[in-house]
């Protein structure tokens, strides 16, 4: 199929974006669909029902940079999940499993479990998902955050992580408390900025619609619309847990994730995260995926490590026996 779509009621310049980045990422993201400019019109052709789709979001994309005044990649990428959302009830590789298109990168599962993770998050309200370093627990977790934000199932993503003194005292540590807790909440940031620019990922936490920040910030508060993601619950003490999984919304998911052979309270403490699992596990509405070295997809040393250290660990637990 042929159609034009005009461009002339829109800054054409802006539209396309910096050295035509905006242009790019729509043709990356249509890859069956042939995209030309010509003066002032759009050129498209390829199957009908793409063709179709490729007209509405570049109708959605106009009015958006007629009313703010600008066009990003990001807001590219987030037009076309939310336009695909309205038309299909996933977007899929062709194997089945569920594809997530950022700004700078395609996410997809690389192992038959890290898909079953994907698909426990789109289809339930609470998420555990427990495994090593490495398994892409967080990672994947902050990709379909911004694929339920993006396709506007949700308006805010609360990002949180205990903060377990590593031997040091907080208190002790120089500088404010935001400054102190900062480099516990660097793994989230860097997750976010792997997938979106950084400038974007700071406007989205400067209009809140990214919010990041300590567990304890979580008390008394209720998050409702949000998708709420609590990294290295390993770490968290019962009464903790309880609280956390208490502050939960109406029309929000949860994705909690954790190492539970990496467990840095004192060891009098119980892991929240362990309790829980045994609690919860048998509740409707709530999935536990536990990833395994399998799923490791860092560096293969990443997987030969892991593997060691659960081999000493099994041999210390074997000898004490």
């Amino acid at each position: 199929m042929r159609s034009r779509v005009s461009l002339g009621d829109v800054p054409l310049k802006a539209f396309l974006g910096v050295q035509d980045r905006n242009l790019s990422r729509l043709r990356a993201l249509f890859e069956d669909v042939q995209l030309v400019v010509r003066g002032e019109d759009l050129m498209l052709r390829g199957p009908e029902a793409r063709v179709r789709l490729v007209e509405q979001v570049v109708e959605v994309l106009k009015e958006h940079l007629l009313t703010h005044g600008v066009l990003e990649e990001s807001d590219v990428v987030a037009t076309v999940h939310a336009v695909s959302s309205r038309t299909a009830p996933a977007s899929r590789a062709r194997n089945g499993r569920t594809v997530i298109h950022t700004p700078r990168k395609k996410v997809q599962p690389l192992t038959p479990q890290q898909a079953r993770y994907l698909e426990a998050m789109e289809s339930h309200d609470v998420v555990f998902g427990i495994g090593p370093a490495g398994t892409g627990k967080t990672f994947l977790a902050v990709a379909m955050a911004l694929k339920f934000l993006w396709e506007e199932r949700v308006e805010r993503i609360v990002l949180t992580r205990p903060a377990v003194e590593a031997g040091e005292s907080l208190g002790f540590l120089p500088g404010s408390f935001e400054e102190k807790i900062n480099p516990y909440l660097t793994p989230l940031y860097d997750a976010l900025q792997a997938m979106v620019p950084f400038e974007k990922v700071q406007s989205m936490i400067h209009r809140r619609i990214i919010e990041i920040a300590p567990l304890a910030y979580m008390r008394g508060r209720t998050l409702s619309d949000a998708f709420i993601i609590l990294d290295e619950a390993q770490n968290t003490k019962t009464v903790q847990m309880k609280m956390f999984l208490t502050r939960i919304g109406p029309r929000s998911r949860v994705v909690i994730t954790g190492d539970i052979t990496q467990i840095d309270l004192p060891s009098r403490e119980r892991s929240g995260l362990v309790e829980a699992v045994e609690v919860l596990r048998d509740v409707p509405g709530i999935a536990i995926v536990r990833l395994t070295q399998a799923d490791v997809v860092r560096h293969p040393l990443v997987k030969r490590i892991v593997d060691a250290y659960e081999r000493a660990r099994q041999s210390e637990e074997s000898s004490s026996g």
